[in-house]
């Protein structure tokens, strides 16, 4: 066991590292990178980034993954802890001229062995959907840059839809695109739909349907990324001004908000439930904010340096039960608790969605997240209850259970939290109401303070509530007959057409928010410390990705990296396992 001193030994690069579970093992040979393996020259590119996919084909070995390195983009088989990567043999790779890929996104609904559909944003302004199977390149999106001029900051296609996709820029907009319409010769006119504290989203205007369909402004400065809930129906946006935002999708309204210590915010995620959100950013913590409660309940202080990703392991995030001198309920109820907790190789969105508002079985609940930042440190931290109820005794209570459940919050919890816009809630999950009748799902108060009220509120009723109050449901199956249908905005007309970026402007002054439920006090909330802290790169890391058999990590050198999680490295031959490092335990 190293000891943890200072000098050399916390300069050193770990190749290994122990949790509870065990031993989780850098495997060297499944690294993947360019092909010539020479460390980049980071200076002045856009960070790296990986995106997996799975094409589901006969070899059992349908993983495939996509990364950039500076102007270069790679599409690879996968192996991850099965075999060492052979780096000799990519299945596509692309090197751009003038600009350089910034993020990339697959379409999980369409993957096949044969095809895949990967979204590329760049840092000029444009994405390209291409097929790195067939090497193909099939449209491209804002090839003007009439849209937006600014870098693409993140990209991903709306769940449950396989035409429908969102991209964020440095601007601070973000703009909602179908892959079946055409962005159009001329710089597009927009139409106010709906305004906000601190947001605005317009339609976009014009005699034949086009891209974009909607243009969001968001905050101010840049828009640094943004995260569907698991369920689709929420979305999460960080911003430079240092605000998280959480939007209902379909229905455009602000759930709620969250400041950061200081700083900009950088990286967002949801729990796999959906009930919890981190953050993280220039104030070098992580913030875990309640969705339900609209509140921060905790922050972790470990990192030395900025915080560039954080994510929930739905793999080590566990629902345990618990004592059963302390269970009241009947044997029959205790049984079915007792083969729940046992079905943890399950999907973990399922699991934690199990439990109904009624429950009252004793469970016990660990979220596991990590977090990569630019002091080239990997995190790993425990969310647990003490945490969450840190009031509740330790019998488990109705309260307790719902930490498992996609619940309103409960009865006596004091109505809307502070930093919510007062509205009812509903959480994410498998146990969400139905969505609202398309008529009703934007409501007739959609436009606050505009002088066009009732212009656009026919423009809601017909044709932009078409696709914006699609519910998951829906997406996947009316897309196709929809989008040439229902999106024409043609028949819009009014002068607030001429308004644009009608965000108020709340300059907020981060010494009237400090202490306030936007962004309580170090001394208001708990304080994580991480289950371990070890520098794993040379570079600053800008990926951690959580697979079912290892985690996944990349460093601006361009070195993505597998670690095998506890008792997978016997996966792989004897020969590699012969050649990987030792390392030093820690």
């Amino acid at each position: 066991m190293a000891a943890e001193g200072g000098g050399k030994e916390m300069n050193e690069i770990k190749t290994q590292f122990t949790t509870r579970e065990g031993l989780y093992k850098l495997l060297s040979h499944s690294e993947y990178s360019r092909p010539n393996r020479v460390p980049f020259n980071s200076q002045g590119s856009n960070p790296v980034k990986v995106s997996f996919v799975n094409v589901n084909d006969q070899s059992g070995n349908g993983d495939r993954i996509c990364f950039n390195v500076g102007r270069e983009l790679y599409f690879y088989i996968y192996k991850g802890v099965r075999k060492a990567a052979d780096l000799s043999k990519p299945i596509d790779k692309r090197i751009y001229k003038g600009t350089q890929p910034t993020c990339h996104d697959f379409n999980h609904l369409t993957a096949t062995a044969d095809s895949v559909s990967l979204l590329v944003g760049f840092s000029a302004g444009q994405v390209q959907l291409i097929d790195p199977i067939k090497k193909e390149t099939s449209k491209l999106f804002n090839e003007e840059r009439l849209i937006d001029k600014s870098r693409v900051t993140s990209v991903k296609w709306v769940p449950g839809s396989e035409s429908l996709f969102l991209v964020a820029h440095s601007s601070g907009n973000m703009y909602l695109y179908n892959v079946e319409h055409t962005c159009g010769t001329t710089a597009p006119h927009y139409q106010l739909l709906k305004q906000g504290e601190s947001f605005a989203v317009h339609t976009c205007k014009s005699k034949s349907t086009r891209n974009p369909l909607l243009k969001w402004t968001v905050g101010e400065g840049a828009l640094n990324e943004f995260a569907f809930s698991p369920d689709g129906k929420f979305l999460a946006c960080v911003s430079q001004d240092g605000f998280l935002r959480v939007f209902n999708f379909d229905s455009v309204e602000l759930h709620g908000t969250m400041k950061s210590y200081f700083g900009g915010l950088l990286c967002v995620c949801w729990s796999p439930d959906g009930k919890y959100i981190v953050t993280g950013g220039e104030d070098d913590l992580v913030t875990v904010w309640s969705f339900v409660d609209c509140r921060v309940i905790a922050r972790g202080q470990g990192h030395k340096s900025w915080v560039s990703v954080v994510a929930f392991d739905p793999n080590t995030t566990s629902v345990e039960e618990t004592d059963p001198m302390e269970f009241s309920g009947s044997d029959e109820d205790f049984q079915e608790l007792i083969s729940f907790g046992r079905d943890r190789a399950n999907s973990t969105q399922s699991r934690l969605s199990k439990r109904n508002s009624t429950d009252s079985r004793p469970v016990s609940v660990t979220y596991r997240f990590g977090s990569v930042g630019q002091d080239t440190q990997l995190c790993l931290w425990d969310l647990t209850e003490d945490i969450l109820f840190p009031h509740q005794p330790l019998s488990r209570t109705r309260t307790h259970t719902n930490v498992m459940n996609a619940t309103s919050p409960p009865a006596g919890s004091g109505g809307p939290n502070p930093g919510s816009n007062g509205n009812s809630i509903t959480t994410p999950g498998n146990s969400i109401p139905p969505p609202l009748p398309r008529s009703n799902s934007l409501p007739h108060s959609a436009v606050s303070n505009a002088g066009s009220k009732s212009s656009v509120d026919s423009a809601i009723a017909s044709g932009v509530s078409k696709f914006a109050t699609l519910s998951l449901h829906d997406r996947k199956e009316r897309h196709d007959k929809d989008h040439k249908r229902n999106h024409s905005m043609g028949h819009i007309s009014s002068k607030s057409s001429d308004k644009l970026n009608l965000v108020t402007k709340n300059k907020t002054d981060p010494a009237k928010t400090l202490g306030t439920p936007l962004c309580p006090r170090m001394e208001d909330v708990p304080l994580l410390e991480p289950l371990i802290c070890k520098k794993i790169a040379h570079e600053r890391l800008t990926v951690l990705i959580f697979l079912e058999d290892c985690i996944v990590t990349a460093c601006q050198e361009g070195f993505i990296c597998t670690w095998a999680r506890p008792g997978k490295v016997g996966l792989l031959s004897s020969q590699n396992q012969a050649n990987s490092p030792s390392g030093t335990v820690v």
